[in-house]
């Protein structure tokens, strides 16, 4: 890239051409559009005719602001679309990408808009591979890969699981945050600046038994704690994610560790604290829970619903502070009134590194919301942040916890 067009780049949006071909997935080729949009991307979309058979056209275009390009000869902002599209992009990502469209740029094969846009690209190619285990597994799909693979082209792996025909095995589309986070890594590649650090994170809530079927629980999604993981694995950790039970699936290339309660929380997090580097508290422990869960489900009338008596839980940010030595624990602060009050007699009581204070009582920085408005609080001074989405938090949340991780002065 010429020094100008280095210079133009950084001076404008981020450019991605999304191709989306025929697939059950296509639908969630959306939600991959959106995640770019919201992480400033701008999205430009190319599809199949076997594309459009799941999802119209109407839906990208509406959504994009641009025209959707699949006909070679009627494209509104070009009489030659493939070369429009090739030379305005700055990554080309395919999703889904099918055994055919994978075979088609293995071997040059340029017969639509589409697949003539793939052979006149000249910037990187990310692709998200789905399709049927039986079809991924084909020989002949495994050495398109490799080929691919080896003129530098980028793959976000299928997952294992249940597909839409039924089979179980390798083929579902990755999980939608995997190939936004692969292609914002594609786009500007996270510094790798925590290579082989271990870095623990817990995430989500716990869940406290009160009989078999009742519990207590807080709002929490674990949304926060899913995105520094993915963060730090990007950026070269070997992360463990202790988690509670949430609805989210786990990013790639981290080892999850599943818990249901704030003792499991707390014996699973010292566990992968004793060999790790730091530790990053994202989830909502419970402060208290039910001092005696009943071991049948208690019925109204019989059994006494009226009292429940409480005891406190372990500790898990003060114990693993206490016993960090020279590693580095960031803890959070999720509060509803003085936050940095709080946050800084919470970093004070612990004695944490470092506290990542929000304002949960505000409709962008709540529990579940896709931002968050937080604030880094040290021991002797406070770094506010804007609003900014949570992939946005998770990175400044790792540069702190990379500068800390260095011995340098965060």
């Amino acid at each position: 890239m010429s020094e100008k067009a280095s210079q133009d780049r950084s001076a404008r949006e981020p450019r991605v051409v999304l191709a989306v071909t025929g697939g059950i997935a296509v639908y969630k080729a959306v939600e991959v559009m959106r995640g770019l949009q919201h992480a400033g991307c701008d999205v430009r979309v190319a599809m199949t005719a076997d594309a459009e058979r799941f999802v119209g056209t109407s839906t990208f275009e509406a959504l994009s602001g641009h025209p959707v390009a699949d006909d070679l000869y009627a494209y509104a902002d070009s009489p030659i679309p493939h070369i429009f599209l090739a030379d305005w992009a700055d990554l080309v990502l395919v999703v889904p990408a099918t055994a055919n469209v994978i075979a088609k740029m293995a071997a040059g094969i340029a017969d639509d808009c589409l697949s003539t846009t793939l052979v006149a690209a000249h910037c990187p190619v990310l692709v998200a591979a789905a399709m049927n285990v039986h079809m991924w597994r084909n020989p002949a799909t495994q050495v398109n890969v490799a080929t691919l693979q080896s003129r530098g082209i980028r793959f976000v792996m299928p997952q294992t699981g249940l597909l839409a025909c039924g089979d179980v095995g390798e083929g579902k589309l990755a999980d939608v945050n995997d190939i936004v986070a692969a292609a914002l890594d594609a786009l500007s590649p996270a510094p790798k600046d925590i290579v082989g650090k271990s870095v623990v994170v817990t995430a989500g809530p716990t869940h406290e038994a009160i009989d078999p079927v009742r519990y207590i629980a807080n709002a929490s999604t674990g949304k926060m704690g899913y995105a520094i993981a993915r963060e730090a694995a990007r950026r070269g950790a070997v992360v463990t994610l202790v988690t509670g039970p949430v609805a989210i699936e786990a990013p790639a290339g981290v080892e999850v560790v599943p818990v249901v309660s704030a003792a499991e929380m707390h014996d699973a997090a010292m566990a992968a604290f004793d060999k790790a580097d730091a530790a990053i508290c994202a989830a909502a422990v419970a402060d208290y829970t039910p001092a005696s869960p009943a071991s049948h489900k208690l019925k109204k009338g019989v059994d006494d619903l009226t009292t429940i008596r409480l005891v406190q839980t372990e500790d898990i940010l003060a114990e693993l502070s206490a016993s960090k030595g020279h590693r580095v624990v960031v803890g959070f602060a999720a509060e509803t009134n003085d936050l940095l009050k709080n946050a800084h007699e919470k970093l004070l009581h612990k004695g944490c590194d470092l506290i990542v204070a929000n304002d949960v009582s505000r409709a962008d920085s709540t529990f579940g919301a896709d931002t968050s408005r937080v604030a880094f609080v040290w021991p002797n001074r406070t770094e506010q942040l804007d609003t900014l989405p949570l992939a946005d938090v998770a990175s400044a949340i790792c540069d702190r916890v990379s500068t800390l991780v260095a011995g340098e002065v965060a």
